[in-house]
């Protein structure tokens, strides 16, 4: 959320970056509420000026009877007054936090501005998309032969968009998970595996809808919470209420979780097979930090992106996300994008994204720390991914593949899974 008076001084600016970002936002009368608050507030300050005083003259005031009962008749009609002053006020409030939400995050100047992820602008690519002297196969297809993915009885059992994972299948996301975990804690990361289950109110504070036809997220009913769609939301809610001492920042963390999304819409060819599930694993990084900071932590959340991905000898490019799909939190967001053999004859498509969120969650949640002279500031917050398993699977599995159907394991995950190739039974 952003801050309210940065809002009414920069309004100019706000509702531009509303425009760019395609959102649905009233700044204009996220500007007039601010201003009913104010004067609500000077209003309620008055009142309680002139309760205090009468509280004042009732003590010095003498024997005066007709005097005293006129003192008790004005402080019962300031009581009555400022109560009402006080639900007056509450109302103004919860109307402007409603509407201020809705408002999102600056964005960086230098995002492009765009509407769809066709708008995200290429600024980096490492290595070369891999050619085939053969004719090669999607994700799917290496998964059913070679009997490590199972999505017909997936559907048989939970619905479309889930599967089974089986033999060999197993060790090479249990291998990718440790794989990423370990290259996060020797970048001072401290591992967490996190609930997956979240309260509403943190779902909201980091920026995520809990409800409603836009939501992407499964609500658990009459309990007022939901499962997670990312270890963001459960790492982000750690320290929500929470002042931190300055020395502790910064604050890494990395969470594994699974995720569950609702994916409602995302039908068609790209949805097909591990890339687009309802439930799948994840290892996400998370910072706490002071805001001078924020931009060079994002650069290094995103440096271990591409060292995981290259590290796995996986093609990839870094795209700088346009305005329009940068989600309402973030400040700036990179996206990295494998490339996939199978997808539509051979695409890049996303496996991670970093964001700086800046404040922006943390006024929502409430996080803060103190300075050295004993005042609080909102901390900043990041979030990336360090590896989502089904979509790394799918990486592996379509970019070494062999000509005589098998797939061979990137050498840097041999240790982990415990073979060098996956055969056909």
């Amino acid at each position: 959320m952003l801050d309210y008076r940065f809002i009414v001084e920069n309004l100019p600016a706000v509702k531009k970056n509303i425009t760019d970002r395609f959102v649905t936002a009233d700044a204009d009368k996220v500007a007039r509420l601010y201003n009913r608050r104010t004067g609500l507030t000077t209003e309620l300050q008055a009142l309680q000026h002139q309760r205090n005083a009468n509280a004042q003259a009732m003590k010095a005031q003498g024997t005066d009877q007709a005097r005293r009962q006129t003192l008790i008749d004005e402080g019962k009609k300031l009581k009555e007054d400022i109560a009402a002053m006080e639900a007056e006020l509450s109302s103004a409030e919860r109307e402007l936090e409603a509407e201020a939400r809705l408002i999102p995050n600056m964005a960086h100047p230098d995002a492009p501005v765009g509407k769809e992820d066709k708008d995200n602008l290429e600024v980096k690519r490492v290595g070369e998309p891999v050619k085939f002297s053969f004719e090669s196969a999607d994700h799917i297809k290496l998964g059913q032969d070679l009997d490590i993915i199972d999505f017909d009885s997936a559907t048989k059992v939970s619905g479309t968009k889930f599967y089974y994972l089986k033999n060999e299948g197993v060790f090479l996301e249990l291998g990718l998970t440790r794989f990423a975990l370990d290259i996060l804690q020797k970048r001072g990361f401290t591992p967490f595996i996190t609930p997956d289950i979240a309260r509403e109110e943190i779902l909201e504070g980091i920026g995520f809808n809990p409800r409603g036809a836009e939501s992407n997220v499964y609500t658990i009913e009459g309990e007022k919470s939901c499962l997670v769609g990312t270890a963001e939301i459960t790492l982000g809610g750690y320290y929500s209420n929470t002042i931190i001492a300055r020395d502790k920042l910064p604050l890494r963390m990395a969470g594994l979780s699974h995720c569950f999304r609702r994916e409602a819409g995302a039908a068609g060819q790209f949805s097909k097979g591990l890339y687009r599930v309802h439930q799948f694993t994840k290892v996400e990084m998370f910072v706490y930090c002071l805001p001078e900071e924020s931009d060079a932590f994002h650069q290094e959340l995103r440096s271990i992106e591409e060292e995981i991905f290259s590290t796995l000898e996986i093609p990839f490019r870094v795209v700088d996300t346009c305005t329009g799909d940068l989600g309402a939190p973030a400040y700036r967001k990179w996206d990295l994008e494998a490339w996939m053999p199978g997808r539509n004859g051979g695409e890049w498509g996303e496996v991670t994204s970093t964001s700086n969120c800046t404040d922006y969650q943390a006024r929502r949640l409430n996080i803060k720390y103190r300075d050295d002279d004993g005042k609080n500031h909102f901390v900043h917050m990041l979030n990336g991914t360090a590896i989502a398993i089904s979509r790394a699977i799918i990486a592996v599995l379509e970019n070494f593949q062999q000509a005589d159907g098998s797939v061979r394991i990137p050498e840097a995950l041999v240790p982990y899974c415990g073979f060098d190739r996956i055969a056909k039974k």
